[in-house]
């Protein structure tokens, strides 16, 4: 039966207004303070940011003091404007660049995943960073880093090949190795190649089990808009699916599923559409159970005086530099108010669309399940008519006690 959920955690990925993530190299309090008023004042109640990894270790022994102050000193800021603050520890790869310290490359040239020696440090800086931030307000918890496993494959120029076995092993060293303080998380970030793209080392098993919450980054220029158009129904609903297929490969029926990055490209929408899609997407989302937050991509817009950016990046802010709020910006905050004001009563999906899996867990086809593919085709032709589908693996469809688990009482085969 349908009951009414509280409205999950709002907020934004954060894009600072002044030299964009550059300003991690010298932080301006005032720039960060200015940022998050203008944040929090659209009613956003949290913010995922993004140290850049090669300045907080330059080396492999070496984690700078001065790094995680500035790093301390924004979650602060966050508190004092009413935002709970997540950091992101390893960037990591961000809007098109990817920021490595020199010990991984060229010359060195090492691999994140499996040299013993890199995932110990990388480790080391999940627990600094752990430790420095535990005893300041508003601290939320942190995230491995963004996306990292478009390290690991093509397209990456640099890529860094591992087995789904080495990437476990690296998860398990460094997000594994770290206790957190009572009322913060810790999780991952991984792009949807680990859903969509056989082969990829990163499996759904890795979001899934390892970690606090599962996180999704939803984004519909991965062929979804140009498929179907970026107002259709398969585009506004991508969140809540791949929420969906969080939910299908979890082996508990309650962990958490974070939204952690969705938003509203002009290669794919108009200026005029991106408010609607925004608002349709959000309250997509909203129709799924245990959603842990809703974090949008992102707070303001990249300044023009940086350059070589796909164009796309430049525009996906809610706020331009100067603060000024875009359409987008004031139609999430109206979306936001609204979702407090009004919980909506969260369906039970008791009919689950089935994902065939192998032994392991993983989809015998990864492609069927993006846009497309035959079970995603199958979970959007049952949401069009009405019904509220869940997903669930074959595994878990032949087990009586894990659908009841989840109140699923009926599987649709894929057609």
């Amino acid at each position: 039966m349908p009951v009414a959920a509280p409205a999950p955690r709002f907020g934004v990925n954060y894009t600072p207004s002044v030299d964009w993530m550059f300003q991690w190299i010298a932080v301006d309090p005032a720039v960060v303070r200015a940022d998050f008023a203008a944040i929090a004042a659209l009613g956003f109640d949290h913010v995922r940011v993004f140290p850049l990894w090669p300045v907080l270790q330059p080396n492999r022994t070496m984690i700078r003091t001065r790094a995680l102050d500035d790093v301390a000193t924004v979650v602060q800021i966050g508190h004092d404007c009413g935002l709970t603050v997540y950091v992101d520890v390893i960037q990591g790869h961000m809007s098109g660049y990817d920021f490595v310290p020199a010990w991984l490359l060229n010359w060195h040239d090492g691999n994140m995943f499996t040299d013993s020696g890199a995932v110990e440090a990388q480790g080391r800086l999940v627990r600094a960073l752990r430790d420095r931030l535990a005893d300041v307000p508003g601290f939320g918890g942190l995230t491995l880093g963004n996306e990292t496993n478009q390290f690991v494959d093509d397209p990456n120029p640099g890529k860094m090949p591992a087995t789904p076995q080495q990437v476990s092993a690296w998860l398990e060293g460094t997000i594994g190795s770290a206790a957190m303080p009572a009322g913060t998380v810790i999780a991952h970030s991984t792009n949807d190649h680990a859903w969509y793209r056989d082969g990829h080392p990163f499996q759904p098993r890795h979001v899934t089990e390892h970690g606090d919450v599962s996180t999704v980054h939803s984004w519909i220029f991965n062929g979804t808009a140009a498929r179907y158009g970026g107002l259709a129904e398969e585009s506004t609903r991508h969140g809540e699916y791949l929420i969906e297929l969080a939910r299908a490969f979890a082996v508990d029926a309650d962990r958490p599923v974070w939204l952690q990055e969705i938003g509203a490209p002009d290669n794919c929408l108009t200026d005029e559409e991106a408010p609607e899609f925004a608002a349709r997407a959000v309250a997509a989302a909203l129709t799924t159970q245990n959603l842990y937050g809703i974090t949008w991509w992102c707070s303001h817009d990249i300044p023009d005086s940086l350059s070589d950016f796909k164009s796309l990046e430049y525009g996906l802010g809610l706020l331009r530099t100067d603060q000024q709020v875009k359409p987008i910006g004031a139609r999430l905050a109206e979306v936001i108010a609204d979702a407090r004001a009004n919980p909506i009563e969260v369906p039970v999906r008791t009919t689950a669309v089935r994902i065939d899996v192998d032994a392991d867990g993983v989809p015998l086809s990864r492609p069927a399940l993006g846009p497309g593919g035959e079970v995603f085709e199958t979970w959007h032709r049952h949401r069009k008519n009405g019904a509220t589908p869940a997903l669930v693996t074959s595994s878990d469809a032949a087990d009586p006690a894990r659908l009841a688990a989840r109140g699923i009482e009926s599987i649709v085969a894929v057609a």
